[in-house]
């Protein structure tokens, strides 16, 4: 198994919005194969990290690659968003920095099986957390046409979504939508896709909506941040990477909103006036880093 193949993006941007060289405690809520925790461990010795994902197989590679350091790391297979409301799970009084780092990683799209990839034929599957029941399948199959469009307008921010919907809801009923490679196909007929230099294959929003729809991804990511941000002590630093607009646009408010405060009191001081992004380099070294985007902030 291939687990340290994964690049985690903007390292080095991230280290130093977090201030990472702090001694304390630093929370990942997506720790994934855990890059950037590793890179906190190894430079400060003085670190712990409280990590958390819902992919049990990220997790498993995440604990072989931070072996050397698992006096200095607690992993939970959880959903970010509810560690508040699990009492006494994270010293907040000890925390002194939060990095969110929201993408899907090499790991789960080069894995056929998982379904993430419509440049790999597997099954219609997408779940972060296997045993959850809602697979892309099961909404494929099940969700009435004008839902389909919805959630492709809203999270592909696709055109022609009622014509897409009513392409899977026919073919559905034919039995000729099993795999990845058949939607796929669909979606090239539905959008006459001739591929052309910078344009996206319209197949990859498709997948990033059912991926969101099936994990519930964008669901009180913005609560989170709020309520988070109300738990954190001041100087704990926040980072967010997102990867597509939808998400950014929910931290940016998010930030914006905590910077306003209560009453004229900010609660954060906002680090990157605009999202910080992947140098050439990196983007070259890694190409599926080209859409990253990192806010920060500070609780104040």
């Amino acid at each position: 198994m291939k687990d340290y193949g994964h690049r985690p993006v903007l390292v080095e941007e991230a280290l130093a919005f977090l201030q990472a060289s702090r001694p304390g405690l630093y929370i990942d809520c997506t720790i994934g194969l855990g890059g950037h925790a590793l890179e906190i461990l190894r430079r400060n010795p003085g670190a712990r990290i409280i990590g958390f994902d819902l992919d049990e197989l990220s997790l498993r590679a995440a604990a072989r690659r931070l072996a050397e350091y698992q006096d200095r790391v607690k992993l939970f297979q959880l959903d970010f968003r509810e560690m508040l409301d699990v009492e006494e799970l994270v010293p907040f009084e000890e925390v002194k920095g939060v990095l969110a780092d929201l993408g899907i990683s090499s790991f789960q799209l080069d894995n056929p099986e998982r379904g993430f990839s419509f440049n790999l034929e597997g099954p219609l599957d997408m779940r972060m957390d296997t045993r959850q029941k809602t697979t892309a399948e099961k909404i494929l199959m099940t969700y009435p046409e004008a839902r389909l469009a919805e959630i492709f307008k809203k999270y592909g921010e696709l055109h022609h979504t009622r014509l897409l919907a009513r392409k899977i809801a026919s073919q559905r009923k034919l039995g000729l939508l099993k795999n990845t490679t058949d939607l796929k196909k669909l979606v090239e007929e539905v959008y006459r896709w001739v591929p052309q230099k910078n344009h996206l294959h319209p197949a990859a929003r498709v997948f990033q909506a059912l991926r969101i729809e099936v994990n519930q991804e964008l669901k009180n990511l913005d609560v989170f941040l709020d309520r988070l941000v109300r738990k954190c002590l001041p100087g704990t630093r926040l980072v967010v990477i997102s990867f597509h607009s939808l998400e950014d646009r929910l931290v940016k408010k998010a930030f914006q909103s905590l910077a306003s405060g209560e009453n004229g009191q900010p609660l954060v001081k906002i680090l990157t006036r605009k999202p910080v992004q992947p140098s050439p380099e990196e983007i070259e070294a890694n190409s599926r880093s080209h859409s990253a985007k990192l806010r920060a902030a500070e609780r104040i």
